[in-house]
């Protein structure tokens, strides 16, 4: 009796800290990319960029999310997903450290890739961690560590510009900071990459029997992932922007900014448990569309005529992250079968994201003005809420 006792213990433990390492790994998933907007006229100004190639620079995360993510399952299959995961945070602690010291532009786009990469395997690789060691609580575990992530996302935005203000205006020492919470990140994970045992043969094999390419789930959720980036990451590339031009001051914008992530913590954490005890979220991704045309409507109208209203309502329409990657460890019917179609419907979707800030910003350039851009989103929030409905559908792969 003692002996079982003392193994449940054990197991609890072991539980509990896989539970801090994944809650660590997830607070840096947004680090690189949410540092930079408060701080993109500084970093312009600095590096000589211009505003369609500061699109450029939002469309990296999406890029390299997309590349990379496609190696992820072979590596884990290879290597084991703790030890991938280790090494992209190493990437990840590199990139952070040395991209704001590059004397030009392409060689701050070349180490921002770096710390993309890295940020791409653990995006990946996260969600077949949460199926594997908590298939009994995917909801609440994923919930928990999109916070993490909220929480992460949140401080980088709401305090670079202090931050840099605190080192003089010095906004390289700004952002190189961030790669701080990138190494505290690092013994955990470097523990259980040790301990971990080699993958076996079998478990090389298994993934194969399954054809995500071919399953309409996993294209709905390819497309939903898709249309949610594109909205994400043009929030957090030129939201303080908007801001800024309709005469809000660079602090204000970059906590109005900070709001849109903030409120993922309490809200993802919510939205993913619920997600998590339902049997179809299909409702759900179709509210946080409804929320998103008010938010990016909003901004068409006036950004300055209520600045927090607009910021709490993409706010909310942000917390479609949580939901899809709740949606596709449910979708999944093992951890083997959740690697492939996380990377699938990652890879994917950010492949379709791409061009969104970089569109957004060309369409700025070239009429002088933010109303195109704003009535894109608008527009997006369509297909987002068609392919949100079919993705949260109860069935799986």
């Amino acid at each position: 009796m003692a002996l079982r006792e003392q193994q449940a213990i054990t197991r609890r433990q072991g539980r509990l800290f896989i539970l801090i390492a994944l809650l660590l790994a997830a607070v840096n998933l947004r680090l690189a990319v949410t540092s930079i907007g408060p701080v993109l006229t500084e970093l312009r100004a600095g590096l000589g960029m211009s505003t369609t190639v500061a699109g450029l620079l939002t469309s990296v995360p999406v890029v390299c999310f997309a590349a990379i993510g496609l190696a992820a399952p072979r590596l884990a299959r290879r290597f084991g997903s703790a030890r991938v995961i280790f090494g992209g945070l190493a990437l990840l602690t590199a990139g952070l450290a040395t991209r704001p010291y590059a004397g030009g532009v392409a060689l701050f786009l070349l180490l921002s890739a770096v710390a993309l990469a890295g940020i791409a395997l653990v995006n990946i690789l996260l969600p077949s961690i949460v199926k594997d060691r908590f298939p009994d609580q995917v909801g609440t575990v994923t919930g928990l560590y999109t916070v993490a992530l909220n929480v992460g996302a949140t401080t980088a935005a709401a305090a670079t510009v202090p931050l840099t203000s605190s080192f003089g205006d010095d906004w390289r020492l700004g952002l190189s900071c961030w790669a701080l919470a990138a190494v505290i990140a690092l013994p955990p994970w470097l523990l259980l990459a040790r301990s971990a045992p080699a993958p076996r043969p079998a478990q090389d094999q298994q993934p194969s029997s399954v054809r995500v390419t071919r399953s309409p789930v996993a294209w709905a959720l390819a497309v939903y992932f898709g249309m949610q980036s594109t909205s994400a990451y043009v929030i957090i590339g030129w939201l303080p922007q908007i801001y800024r031009d309709a005469g809000i001051s660079a602090s204000t914008a970059g906590i109005l900014f900070a709001v849109t992530s903030f409120l993922g913590v309490p809200l993802g954490f919510a939205l993913s448990s619920l997600a998590g005890r339902t049997r179809s979220q299909s409702m759900i991704a179709l509210v946080l569309g409804l929320f998103g045309m008010a938010g990016w409507g909003g901004l068409l109208w006036s950004p300055s005529a209520a600045p927090w209203l607009w910021a709490i309502m993409l706010g909310v329409v942000n917390t479609a992250f949580p939901l899809v990657l709740t949606m596709i460890a449910l979708r999944g019917s093992n951890p083997a079968t959740v690697v492939k179609l996380s990377a699938f419907a990652q890879s994917v979707g950010y492949l379709i994201a791409i061009p969104g800030p970089f569109v957004i910003g060309a369409l700025h350039d070239a009429t002088d003005g933010w109303r195109a851009p704003l009535a894109v989103m608008v527009a997006l929030m369509i297909p987002q809420m068609i392919a949100g409905y079919q993705a949260g559908r109860n069935r799986q792969v």
